[in-house]
C-alpha cells in the first residue's frame, strides 16, 4: 500500500504503539548479536596473533578464518589472513583475502599495498599498479607502496620509474633496507655503479646480514680491481647466507685473478655442489668449467 499523507502514517503508530516497541527491541537484538559476533571475531583473530608470533602459521590462519567467519566487517582479520598466507605462498587466497579487507574497510591503505604486492607476485602487473596506486592514493607516506610500485617497474624494466620509487620507499620507511638493494640493482641497469655502489652499502649499513648486497657490492669492487675489497665482501656475503652460492663462485674468481688456485678449486667446487643441489644446473654447470679452469691452472 502506498501512503499518502503524513496523517495516515501518525495514526497507524498510534493505533499500534507495541509495533514501534518490537522494531526497537529486535534491533537492540541485531546490535547484541553483532557486538558478540565481534567480540567473539576479535578473540580469534587475537589466537591468530598469538599463533602467528609462535609461528604456528596454520592454526593462525584457522584463527583468522573463523574470526572472518564470525565478523565478515573485521577487514583486520581478512588482513592476517593475507599476510598468513602469503607467508605459505598461497598467492591467489592471499589476494582474495586482501581484497575482502579493501571491501570490509575502503581506506585500508596496508591492505591495497599487500593486495598489489600478491598481484605482483603472481605477475598480473596491471591489476597490481591500479591497487599500489590507490594504496598511495591513501597513504602517500606508505613506502612498503612505494617498494612495491619500484618492484613493478622493475619487472618492467622501467628502471627510471624504479629508481624514483625506490627512492620514495627508503624516504618513507628509512629503516628498511631492500628499497636501498633494489635502488641498487636499478643504478646496476643504468651503468650508474657509483650511485648503485652507495646503495648497497646504505642496504649493508641497515642490515649487515644481507647477503645478495654483500655480493652485488663484490661484483663491482671485482670489475674496479678492487680484488681484496672483494673478497671481503663475498666472504662477509656467504657468512650471512651459508647457502648463498654466488657468493662462493664470485669468490672463486677473485682468487683465480690472485693466482691462489688451489682456493679457488675449493670453491667452485662448492659453488658448483651448491648450484646442482638448488636445482640450478645452469649455473652448476658454469661453475664446473671454472673448477676445471681453476684445476689447469694449479698444476
Amino acid at each position: 500500500m502506498r501512503i499518502t499523507s503524513n496523517k495516515y502514517s501518525l495514526r497507524q503508530i498510534l493505533i499500534c504503539p507495541s509495533l514501534a516497541l518490537i522494531v526497537i527491541i529486535i534491533s537492540c537484538s541485531n546490535l547484541l548479536a553483532e557486538s558478540t559476533n565481534l567480540q567473539a571475531a576479535t578473540d580469534e583473530l587475537n589466537r591468530g596473533l598469538a599463533a602467528i608470533q609462535e609461528g604456528k602459521v596454520q592454526e593462525a590462519i584457522a584463527d583468522f578464518r573463523q574470526a572472518a567467519k564470525l565478523d565478515h566487517k573485521l577487514a583486520a582479520a581478512h588482513y592476517n589472513l593475507g599476510l598468513a598466507l602469503r607467508q605459505i605462498g598461497e598467492l591467489q587466497p592471499a589476494a582474495d583475502a586482501f581484497y575482502r579487507a579493501t571491501q570490509a574497510d575502503p581506506q585500508f591503505s596496508l591492505a591495497f599495498a599487500n593486495l598489489g604486492g600478491a598481484l605482483l607476485e603472481g605477475h598480473n602487473f596491471k591489476l597490481a599498479n591500479d591497487y599500489l596506486q590507490r594504496a598511495l592514493q591513501l597513504d602517500p607516506k606508505l613506502g612498503f607502496a612505494h617498494y612495491n610500485v619500484g618492484l613493478l617497474r622493475e619487472q618492467q624494466k622501467n628502471w627510471t620509474g624504479a629508481i624514483a620509487a625506490f627512492q620514495q620507499a627508503m624516504r618513507y620507511s628509512p629503516k628498511a633496507p631492500e628499497p636501498a638493494y633494489h635502488l641498487g640493482i636499478s643504478y646496476l641497469q643504468q651503468s650508474q655503479v657509483s650511485k648503485a655502489k652507495s646503495a648497497f652499502n646504505q642496504a649493508i649499513k641497515l642490515n649487515p646480514g644481507y647477503a645478495e648486497a654483500h655480493y652485488n657490492l663484490g661484483v663491482i669492487l671485482v670489475n674496479q680491481g678492487e680484488l681484496s675489497p672483494a673478497l671481503a665482501a663475498f666472504r662477509a656475503s656467504a657468512k650471512s647466507n651459508p647457502n648463498y652460492a654466488n657468493a662462493y663462485y664470485g669468490a672463486g674468481l677473485v682468487f683465480l685473478r690472485l693466482h691462489q688456485y688451489s682456493e679457488a678449486v675449493r670453491v667452485f667446487k662448492y659453488a658448483r655442489d651448491l648450484y646442482a643441489s638448488q636445482g640450478n644446473l645452469q649455473w652448476s654447470g658454469q661453475a664446473q668449467q671454472m673448477w676445471q679452469q681453476a684445476q689447469k691452472l694449479k698444476h
